[in-house]
């Protein structure tokens, strides 16, 4: 009995990583098409569909699947139309919730955030209830190991960044959306390597939790990471000091 448990154990962490694994390819793959769709395939003059290759292949997403999520892009194969869609609403706590999601069925899509939002004690809110509160940002990534703090620093008030970041493992240079594209190639110009980039929402009010509430809007967050249509999350939560 206790091999077969084991054993068990072993299967469902292999099909939570394959679930996993599957979540992140599918979300890169509606990436690839709705930038095809707009921008067209050719990666040259399309620098979010680039981009969002580059992505696919540092993840190893097999070249097929990429393949296949440019061409439903083009009309080439399927009659799948993908839109993007944002929602916003409230979490426990008051905790503002701004959410970007790909979709083929937006009445399928917004059911879905509705329900996980009240399945936390939140609520899903009109078109500009909460993205009063975010700022649309461009982030590139840059490997630790490839430069010093010093001349990534210079290199972002050169350019005019509206904030440079260290992480544990990377830093992170923050720009106006608009941007970001013109930075990268600038970079890639001068042979500096972005080693990711993305744009995502920053908060601009912060409203204050603590440890235990935290863990109520952390469940919130992978819920609705989990649905099916759901790129990204954002919220303006940061955790209490005092605990």
């Amino acid at each position: 009995m206790a091999g077969h448990s084991k054993w068990s154990t072993i299967k469902r962490k292999k099909g939570a990583l394959d679930q996993k694994r599957g979540k992140i390819f599918s979300t890169i793959s509606k990436e690839i098409t709705i930038s095809s769709r707009l921008g067209g395939k050719d990666v040259d003059s399309n620098p979010r569909l680039r981009q969002a290759i580059k992505k696919a292949k540092s993840l190893n997403m097999p070249n097929s699947n990429i393949e296949k999520a440019v061409k439903k892009g083009v009309g080439e194969i399927d009659n799948v139309i993908f839109e993007e869609v944002d929602y916003e609403g409230y979490g426990p706590f008051g905790v503002a919730v701004y959410i970007e999601a790909i979709t083929d069925n937006k009445n399928r899509t917004v059911a879905d955030v509705r329900h996980s939002l009240t399945k936390f004690d939140g609520s899903l809110g009109q078109t500009g209830s909460v993205s009063w509160n975010f700022d649309r940002v461009g982030t590139l990534i840059f490997d630790k190991d490839s430069f010093t703090e010093d001349e990534l620093f210079e290199l972002s008030i050169e350019n005019n960044a509206k904030d440079f970041i260290e992480e544990e493992d990377c830093y992170k240079m923050i720009f106006n959306h608009q941007e970001m594209y013109d930075k990268i190639d600038y970079f890639e110009k001068k042979q500096l390597i972005v080693e990711n980039s993305y744009f995502e929402y920053i908060a601009k009010d912060l409203i204050e939790i603590d440890k235990n509430q935290e863990e109520k809007v952390i469940k919130m967050i992978n819920f609705l990471e989990e649905l099916e249509d759901v790129q990204n999350v954002y919220t303006n939560y940061y955790l209490s000091k005092i605990q």
